[in-house]
């Protein structure tokens, strides 16, 4: 039995996430699952470094598989290419450890937000980025996100009520800078719940346009969900990279 990893990419404006459902067939998952299992013909299932949400975006998506095909990785790399929608790129596939896994064996994701902050139109990047017009204090955000360093208990900041796992991760950092007419969000941590990212972002968009005080994030981490700020659309979000 072999064991292989492609790293991916896929623009997921059109789709209803990574994760395998059983109501549609319109996720990313399902999508590389039947074109592998259409290559190598066998039943393929795939594991990814992490589940993103409908309408996220990743440049650095990791995928592991197990197969009993002798077929070789440039050969599966070639069809993938070939089968797979435009919206889903393939980068390599290469051949991993016996005990390699995509999500148990990452150390650390970096996810990146893009936030529309100008009067200007925004006709191109429309689909990528989170358009808010609002004036935003940068350096009022900047302290705000310093308090999210270090290892806390995000249960606040997850959509997820019923998940009996822990909730505490740790995050390596959070840089906040204008790129242009664009305030950009990255950051990085050693896991992250579901739609924590997004929670965080429009958490600190509000202490950016004056409605949330900076220093208010240090007691969020024994709050609840309600306390904490607005969920910002998928669209403006990316994974960027994932390390092991």
């Amino acid at each position: 039995m072999r064991n292989l990893r492609l790293d991916i990419c896929y623009e997921g404006t059109r789709y209803r996430g990574w994760q395998r459902l059983a109501t549609t067939d319109n996720t990313i998952q399902t999508k590389l699952e039947q074109t592998l299992s259409r290559i190598l013909d066998e039943p393929i299932e795939v594991s990814a470094s992490g589940r993103t949400d409908a309408g996220t975006h990743a440049i650095g998506q990791v995928v592991s598989f197990h197969c009993e095909s002798t077929m070789p990785c440039e050969e599966i790399l070639s069809q993938l290419r070939r089968y797979l929608p435009e919206d889903i790129g393939i980068y390599s596939c290469k051949n991993a450890s016996p005990r390699f896994h995509a999500r148990l064996n990452a150390k650390t994701k970096t996810y990146k937000y893009r936030v529309w902050n100008s009067e200007q139109p925004c006709v191109f990047d429309r689909k990528f980025v989170y358009v808010d017009r609002r004036p935003l204090d940068l350096e009022k955000m900047r302290q705000a996100a310093a308090l999210f360093l270090g290892e806390h208990d995000f249960a606040a900041f997850s959509a997820n009520k019923r998940s009996k796992k822990s909730t505490v991760r740790y995050i390596h950092s959070l840089n906040i800078e204008r790129v242009g007419e664009e305030v950009v969000f990255t950051v990085t941590g050693n896991g992250f719940l579901h739609h924590m990212v997004r929670i965080m972002v429009g958490t600190l968009l509000e202490v950016g346009c004056g409605d949330r005080a900076a220093q208010s994030i240090e007691d969020l981490f024994e709050a609840e969900r309600a306390d904490t700020g607005a969920l910002v659309p998928a669209c403006g979000l990316c994974l960027m990279e994932v390390t092991y």
